[in-house]
Parts: structure tokens; sequence; C-alpha cells
């Protein structure tokens, strides 16, 4: 399925030259399911969601590719989780998280919430409401590669 349950901002930097616009992102999501084949051992296979039920692994992949000719300097894309899927994981990217929709990013380690009675949690992956890629290296002209996360539907 294709950007039916996430979207995407891509977003420059102060003083990011106007090539980081030509960065394309394509986006899937997949669920994630362990099968065991006839052997007896267990295989992880991602599918093409046609219903997702509470408890489903989705796996959501970004590609993206610097169509242009220049680098893509400082490039940031940053996902707005959707409220129907707990993040999970990130793999190995570690990306900054938000859990107050987008106003304060960190490691999920590093944040904390706010209780009603005024005193403060650590974040749990329950608490995240974003994801951020912020790329510390420019994306060389007509280089590519691929993000993911996981979340699991509430």
């Amino acid at each position: 399925m294709r950007n039916a349950l996430f979207l995407l901002f891509a977003a420059l930097l102060p003083g990011q030259a106007f090539a980081a616009n030509q960065v394309a992102l394509d986006n899937s999501v997949f669920i994630e399911r362990v099968m065991t084949d006839a052997a007896g051992k267990q295989r992880v296979l991602l599918e093409e969601p046609k219903v997702v039920v509470p408890g489903d692994k989705l796996v959501f992949v970004l590609a993206y590719r610097n169509a242009g000719a220049q680098p893509a300097d400082k490039f940031v894309i940053t996902n707005p989780l959707p409220s129907a899927v707990r993040f999970a994981d990130a793999g190995d990217t570690r990306p900054l998280v938000s859990v107050d929709g987008g106003r304060a990013w960190g490691q999920l380690g590093d944040l904390t919430i706010q209780q009603a009675d005024g005193t403060r949690r650590p974040a749990q992956p329950a608490d995240v409401t974003h994801i951020r890629w912020a790329f510390q290296q420019p994306i060389p002209a007509g280089a590519s590669g691929k993000l993911m996360f996981r979340g699991v539907v509430k």
C-alpha cells in the first residue's frame, strides 16, 4: 500500500540550496508476518496490507533518490506517525523522534512526558508522534537509499 497510512514532509533547513527539492520520495507500507515453512523454519514475510487489525506489525519503507544535478545538503525528512499506529523501532538508523506533536526532537531515551500532576516520566514508544531523519552528509546527485521504521496497529 503506497501513501495511505503515513505522510512525508521533506524540509529545507535555513540556507539550504534549492537543489535539495530534487530528492524524490516514495513510501510503502507492509504487514510483517512470521510464517513457518515446511521444514519448520520461521521466515519473516512482508505483505502488502489489504486490511489491518489491532496488533498487526507494520513496516514503513521510505525510498529516496536525489534526482537533481547537485548534492542535496542538510536534507530532512519528517514523518508524522499515524494516530492508529504505535511506534515500535527504526532499526539501526536512530532517527530523532518527537513526543509532543513535532515541537521538540531527540532520541527516545532522552525525552520525557509531563503527567497531569506535573511530574515527568520517561517517554515510551507509544508516545512518539513524529519521526525525523536529518541527513548528516549531503545526498550525492543520483544517489538513493531507503529508510524504515516499524509500528503496531493500535
